[in-house]
């Protein structure tokens, strides 16, 4: 609710004026535009992905719907096509994980490519990036499992890309994450660990350019986001938890910041993870993989890495700033009459705090992960990849 501007162009919610449908309706009349949603089939099952259908039946004129598709069965995918029969727009549901698909990915080791992924969301993601970019210049995501999707949501996300004049080629959501139920604060991998690892990161290694960057964005890791085609086709993605990280890291390396703008969608919630008991669970393991993508950032833009006795040092920095975060956050809540466990708050920077050491060590020992091509490394090899991915995977 405030108005200040940073190295990223802030759009914020003023609450002056409503949202416009039919703006958004005439933009996408000019720019051909694609939604993608990577989901698994349990989502079908689940209230969020329906309010999302149901409001994305507004967004008449949109030039395609992509749902990235982890499925166990052609009767999965079967179903959920007929869940988006009733759409006013092309939908294309791509099975991600069907032999078809698999079967013409492992056909491309001959030349040199490795686009088995690990399944999950990061091989959902390149799947639809390469399908969308096919026949619309704009493209944004969404996850399936947002209990709060409304339109506002595409329109604030789009209208920066739709209107050219603007000269954005990525748009990045933030919101606060709030419980439906208790309105407690959620979001504790932000909250938690990211935001004090890049404190910490910063009064460690100095003013780089990405810690500056990555500091700039209010939610860095939102999984919502929009680009235009020129930026998407030459994005590597990564097949782990650091999916938002490591895409931010490659915006980073595209375009320059002033082509990049956050977005406020207001308030937002969707499923939450659990702290886990041991660092291969929950959002223990998640802020495991998105601390190597930092460090692998820092690498990359930087030409940074970490001594033993600056790990030291990053330990006990983070550990002091998680608990001046977690005293600034029960201040907040109390202020604004939410519930707040500062316990639970303190546990949790303790669980994050005990993850840096070896997580760092085992990210030294094996600084190069799978990232799966850019689409733009892909079609100088096989011209016809995306046409006939989009083919296997919607076709039995």
């Amino acid at each position: 609710m405030d108005f200040q501007q940073g190295l990223i162009t802030t759009i914020h919610e003023y609450g002056v004026a409503g949202d416009s449908l039919a703006n958004l309706k005439k933009g996408l009349s000019q720019r051909p535009t694609a939604l993608l949603i990577p989901c698994l089939f349990d989502e079908f099952k689940r209230p969020a992905l329906k309010l999302i259908r149901d409001v994305l039946k507004n967004l008449e004129g949109l030039n395609q719907l992509v749902i990235a598709l982890s499925a166990k069965s052609k009767e999965e995918v079967l179903e959920a096509k007929s869940f988006f029969a009733s759409m006013p727009f092309p939908v294309h549901v791509q099975w991600t994980n069907s032999p078809k698909v698999i079967e013409l990915l492992k056909s491309q080791e001959e030349n040199g490519l490795d686009l088995l992924g690990t399944p999950g969301k990061g091989w959902a993601v390149w799947q639809g990036i390469g399908i969308a970019t096919r026949t619309s210049d704009v493209v944004a995501l969404f996850d399936a499992d947002i209990r709060t999707f409304k339109d506002s949501y595409p329109i604030r996300m789009l209208q920066p890309l739709l209107e050219q004049s603007h000269g954005i080629s990525y748009v990045k959501a933030f919101y606060s994450r709030l419980s439906l139920e208790t309105n407690a604060l959620q979001g504790r991998a932000t909250r938690l660990f990211v935001g004090p690892l890049l404190t910490s990161l910063e009064q460690l290694v100095g003013h780089g350019a990405f810690i500056q960057y990555l500091q700039a964005f209010r939610y860095p890791l939102a999984g919502e986001f929009a680009f235009t085609r020129d930026l998407g086709m030459n994005l590597r993605i990564p097949c782990d938890w650091g999916l938002e990280i490591g895409l931010l890291s490659e915006v980073f390396r595209n375009v320059r910041t002033s082509k990049i703008a956050q977005v406020d969608l207001g308030i937002f919630d969707h499923k939450h993870k659990t702290i886990g008991e041991s660092p291969q669970e929950g959002l223990q393991k998640m802020s495991t993989e998105i601390l190597s993508s930092v460090l692998r950032g820092l690498m990359e833009h930087q030409a940074e890495s970490l001594s033993a006795s600056q790990l030291s040092n990053l330990e006990v920095l983070f550990r002091r700033v998680g608990q001046d975060r977690v005293k600034q956050f029960s201040l907040d809540s109390d202020v604004n009459q939410i519930p707040y466990d500062r316990h639970e708050e303190e546990l949790a920077v303790q669980k994050f705090s005990k993850i840096i050491r070896p997580a760092t060590l085992k990210f030294l020992e094996s600084p190069v992960t799978q990232q799966l091509p850019c689409w733009s490394r892909v079609l100088a090899c096989e011209s016809k990849l995306q046409f006939e991915l989009e083919k296997a995977g919607g076709t039995f």
